[in-house]
């Protein structure tokens, strides 16, 4: 099952991953994602969550989205992680006004 939560800071973050975790999900099975890099990088770590890497994407997609734009990147990883191709670009959307998204899957 796929849960996608979308919150404006990592306060907000934080409390839904516990939210989330008091579901049964584990911190490897909830992503972080935001327009920017480093700020995901940075929220990630501390909120110590899962990354989509090789695993989820498979290596040619992981390829490919080092050359692509940075929302491709974005819709290309949440569609890995279980956003369907219209939940992805409205995530995305959601990015682009500076909010983050969580998902969580198991």
């Amino acid at each position: 099952m796929t849960v996608k939560k979308t919150v404006e800071n990592a306060v907000q973050a934080k409390k839904e991953i516990e939210e989330l975790v008091t579901q049964g999900y584990t911190h490897d099975d909830i992503y972080i994602f935001a327009h920017d890099k480093k700020r995901a990088s940075h929220i990630t770590d501390a909120l110590d969550t899962e990354s989509v890497g090789m695993k989820e994407q498979g290596f040619l997609d992981g390829m490919k989205n080092m050359f692509s734009s940075r929302g491709d990147e974005l819709r290309s990883k949440m569609e890995a992680v279980g956003l369907s191709v219209v939940e992805a670009a409205d995530a995305e959307q959601e990015l682009d006004q500076g909010k983050l998204i969580l998902i969580a899957k198991k």
